[in-house]
């Protein structure tokens, strides 16, 4: 059941800002607020019923004698929580991030007979995996960008609430499988006695294997502590996905479009002929997942498709020179991927006379193994090779003003809405809907993410090859 935020939101800011306003209800008279917040009758009501008269939001020590939970009248705490994968910031780094990477059930997929061995597996995975995918992060600078990126979106974000909304709200970050992690992010949660939480997993599209297994940790600590993260402590709410926020799209479209206009015309003109008439092309590059996800009602496909269909409506039509294409990369193991495969699309694409790629990583929001190392030298080495001479990669989002500005759009959006919870969104999302099968004994891996881990071995195999 989703329930609202109730007076306790209402009360968190009450600021008229431009256009926005960061409340649980539209402005209104002081004896309406009065009237909303003077009847609380449940303990959950209680904990919620803020004084809004008493100007701004205090700062002051909460009281621990009044009996009233966390939710402390007059001392609202709000805070963020953007929850992301995580990488190794150095070689050394590499096996220990692994080694999370396949514990996670969500991750790699064992028969239920040999689900106690999770742990060994992952040992013996991380180990035989370790040196290929450090000598794909020594390729990138030897670790991954993804903690520097992602704490320069929570900054900026904050700035970006407190400017625009005049929210006064603490960014967390917590990272699924590497420093710093969920655990500690909530930690510090606790410790800064933060009472109202917006959880927003730093994924546009919800998958089981991305935000589904983050909200996982979540929903165990909340269960195992519920007298920390209960509702007599703190309230939360989940922003499950937002690949449709109009705010995403437009800047997505826009780093796109940059891309597009810098094909000069002499480049233009050469990608013209009689088998190929559209001079422009962009393919969007999907995280794959394995098929059986999608069979067990993850949403991931689904919204990648509405997404890009969103997006293609802000670029140029066919008519005006742009042509778009989706594809899905990252494939590992043996088992059905989705289709079709980037490393298959780009050599069909230049067989059909394309010249001029724009290649757009639609599921990441900043630059990472996979954007850096797989799309910017393992996809480009193999479009140069299929005849595609014009290659462009429309960057990350990283911290692209329209993005930025969306993200705390976002927080302010659900501080305003009725709250979803950890629980709520996995059953929505059918997180814990996946059968453990297993496919004649063989195991399903899904690398969520983690290039240098799950970029295509077939791919990285030829790679080896044309460099000899």
């Amino acid at each position: 059941m989703i329930s609202r935020w109730s007076s306790f939101i209402s009360s968190l800011i009450l600021i008229e800002g431009s256009r926005h306003y960061a409340c649980g209800f539209s402005p209104q008279p002081s004896a309406g607020i009065s009237s909303i917040i003077s009847r609380p009758t449940t303990q959950v009501e209680v904990s919620t019923a803020l004084n809004l008269d008493d100007g701004p939001l205090s700062t002051a020590p909460r009281s621990s004698s009044s009996g009233v939970p966390a939710a402390d009248r007059n001392d609202p705490k709000v805070g963020v929580l953007l929850l992301n994968l995580g990488g190794p910031e150095t070689g050394e780094d590499v096996e220990g991030f692994l080694y999370n990477l396949f514990a996670d059930p969500d991750i790699i997929r064992l028969p239920s007979l040999l689900a106690p061995l999770q742990s060994l597996v992952a040992l013996l995975i991380s180990k035989r995996r370790a040196p290929k995918s450090r000598e794909a992060y020594n390729s990138i600078g030897g670790g991954s960008p993804i903690l520097e990126y992602t704490r320069a979106q929570a900054d900026l974000m904050k700035k970006s609430l407190k400017d625009r909304y005049g929210i006064d709200a603490r960014t967390y970050i917590g990272m699924r499988y590497w420093y710093p992690f969920t655990e500690e992010a909530l930690d510090k949660i606790r410790e800064d006695e933060i009472n109202a939480l917006v959880i927003l997993p730093l994924y546009p599209q919800f998958s089981i294997s991305t935000s589904g297994s983050s909200l996982r940790v979540l929903q165990e600590e909340f269960a195992k502590k519920i007298e920390l993260y209960g509702p007599k402590k703190m309230f939360h709410t989940v922003i499950p996905s937002w690949y449709d926020r109009p705010g995403y799209v437009k800047s997505v479209a826009n780093l796109i479009r940059g891309e597009l206009d810098s094909f000069t015309p002499e480049e233009i003109e050469d990608g013209i002929s009689d088998e190929q008439p559209i001079p422009k092309h962009v393919l969007f590059s999907a995280h794959g997942v394995p098929a059986s996800y999608i069979e067990a009602g993850d949403p991931y496909k689904a919204q990648i498709e509405d997404c890009v269909e969103k997006i293609k409506a802000l670029l140029p039509k066919e008519e005006e020179g742009v042509k778009v294409h989706l594809s899905f990369q990252s494939r590992v193991g043996p088992v059905e991927w989705l289709r079709p495969y980037t490393d298959d699309v780009l050599p069909s694409l230049g067989e059909q006379g394309v010249k001029n790629l724009v290649v757009v990583p639609i599921s990441f929001v900043s630059e990472h193994i996979e954007t850096l190392e797989e799309i910017d030298i393992e996809y480009r080495e193999l479009a140069l090779e299929s005849g595609i001479t014009n290659w462009r990669r429309s960057p990350a989002l990283n911290t692209d003003a329209t993005f930025i500005d969306d993200m705390a759009d976002m927080v302010a959006d659900a501080l305003n809405e009725p709250s979803q919870s950890v629980t709520e969104a996995c059953v929505a999302n059918n997180v814990g809907n996946l059968e453990l099968e297993s496919v004649s004994n063989q195991m399903e891996i899904s690398s969520a993410g983690i290039g240098g881990v799950g970029y295509d071995d077939d791919l990285a195999g030829r790679a080896r090859m044309r460099k000899g």
